[in-house]
């Protein structure tokens, strides 16, 4: 996708096949709207008088009007104007990106970003456009027998028309914003992929391949009698019920000019958990939506496509990516309720619930984050259905002791329109981890599910600063539009570079 920005005033005179002009509710035009409608005879009012009112991520397509050289103007709804934020704007973003890919157009010119939005910045708003676009063109056909080249998107190009003095945040902006694009599109393709294609050992080669593509990204993958050696005993209960390998993932990022050498900033780890088909193990799920849980490595594909955003935006801030994959299966050789492990911390867990088996790969993996000495230890899994009850697919569950880290998560989601609202942690919720046969139980009953099981990782984070994303109910979407999401790859990279 290839992106621009147009300073021309003369908008009226801009050809191309499609060109995005807000208006608000009650007849307020946008700036750009109004040139088109003097431009054009008073076209706009008109039709804003007669059917179009303008609604948030609504979009009414007008096609040759005089006096304007485009081929068609996409009115695009803003609400009423003193309700326009950041949230509008990039849902106004993603009506006209969406337009452009089901119309099978090859271009546009979005003036959208130049309307002036509360808590933003242009830079953000061009940002935003990118995004849109991302999203817009994204197919999933990895799989199909036939490809329809008919629902293939053409879009290969977006222009932002915004004022000369702007031009140069606008292009940082949009580079920004196709950065995030490629990782969401491939976090959305590895959630999308099929357990049998996407398995350990794949996420393992989708790292490789980040490696050989960026020279600031170095890989390695370790097999099962490596994780044995670190005594990963609870990660390898998990994974001793099937018969695909597991694969501990760690992808660096490392900024220019520090390559070979050791940085003056500690790193920032991401751990993402990767569990790439969640039967339940021998407490076994029920059949219907099942084959939903090959997102349950959503946590790893969101690390990935955040790695690979990080090192085409060359942040200037160290990051590590720990990934845990395996499959949670029953077997013969599979975890039994009331069985005993031991983690890689040395505390012994109590498997009460053999479906509760992410906290069971993470905790390995963020006692292993230890040995980089982190700035902060991020994890990011789809966890717990009860963070589903309590949040719906809106926002992601964000746990976190560190009251400042905590507030840079949720600033960089409010930012990046990817939202997540603070949980509780207190050490109350603890209590509900007791067991009489281990030092702890992985699970605390239904009670504050998404809670407990946050409280579980926070026993394994001690050394260092720490905070927990649970993307159970924003990672995919259900139904007849069933897909990753992408989420949250763009709160994940903008708390990056906030950081940077």
């Amino acid at each position: 996708m290839e992106f621009s920005t147009q300073t021309s005033a003369s908008l009226h005179q801009i050809k191309t096949a499609a060109l995005a002009v807000g208006v608000f509710a009650d007849g307020v035009l946008g700036n750009a709207a109004d040139i088109i409608d003097n431009a054009s005879g008073g076209a706009i009012r008109d039709v804003l008088k007669a059917e179009f009112t303008a609604k948030p991520n609504t979009h009414l397509v007008l096609r040759n009007l005089p006096g304007v050289a485009a081929a068609r103007v996409i009115l695009v709804g803003l609400g009423k104007q003193e309700s326009y934020n950041a949230k509008v704007h990039a849902g106004a973003e993603q009506a006209f990106a969406n337009y452009c890919a089901q119309a099978r157009l090859s271009e546009g010119v979005s003036t959208l970003a130049s309307i002036d939005c509360p808590d933003t910045t242009l830079r953000s708003r061009a940002q935003a456009c990118a995004i849109a676009a991302g999203q817009a063109v994204y197919r999933y056909d990895a799989t199909l027998g036939k490809k329809d080249s008919k629902d293939q998107p053409k879009l290969k190009k977006i222009t932002v028309h915004v004022p000369r003095a702007q031009a140069a945040q606008a292009q940082q902006g949009l580079a920004a914003g196709r950065a995030i694009a490629n990782g969401m599109q491939l976090a959305r393709k590895l959630g999308d992929l099929p357990g049998n294609v996407c398995t350990p050992t794949y996420l393992g080669n989708t790292a490789k391949e980040l490696a050989r593509e960026f020279k600031s990204l170095s890989a390695r993958v370790l097999n099962t009698k490596q994780i044995e050696a670190l005594k990963m005993g609870s990660f390898l209960s998990v994974a001793k019920g099937s018969s695909q390998p597991p694969a501990f993932i760690e992808l660096k990022y490392q900024p220019a000019g520090t390559r070979g050498a050791k940085s003056a900033k500690a790193p920032i780890v991401l751990v993402g958990k990767g569990i790439t088909f969640d039967a339940g193990g021998i407490s076994l799920k029920p059949a219907a939506n099942m084959d939903e849980m090959k997102y349950d490595m959503c946590g790893a594909a969101s690390v990935l496509g955040t790695m690979r955003a990080v090192a085409e935006l060359e942040l200037d801030q160290p990051v590590v990516a720990l990934i845990p994959a395996c499959e949670n299966l029953p077997s013969g050789l599979a975890n039994k309720p009331g069985d005993v492990v031991t983690s890689m911390s040395g505390q012994t867990i109590e498997i009460l619930n053999t479906d509760a088996e992410g906290r069971l790969v993470l905790c390995d993996a963020l006692t292993y984050a230890e040995r980089f000495r982190p700035a902060a230890v991020i994890d990011v899994a789809t966890l717990t259905g009860a963070c589903v009850v309590a949040l719906g697919h809106v926002n992601t569950g964000l746990f976190s002791k560190d009251d400042e880290l905590a507030e840079s998560l949720l600033k960089a989601g409010r930012t990046a329109n990817d939202p997540a609202w603070r949980m509780p942690l207190d050490d109350a919720y603890q209590e509900q981890l007791r067991s009489s046969f281990a030092d702890i139980a992985n699970i605390g009953g239904p009670p504050a599910g998404s809670v407990t099981a946050a409280c579980f990782l926070s026993r394994f984070t001690e050394k260092y600063r720490w905070a927990h994303l649970d993307i159970a109910g924003t990672a995919w979407r259900s139904g007849k539009d069933k897909g990753a999401s992408g989420r949250p790859v763009p709160l994940l990279v903008q708390f990056l570079q906030d950081q940077a």
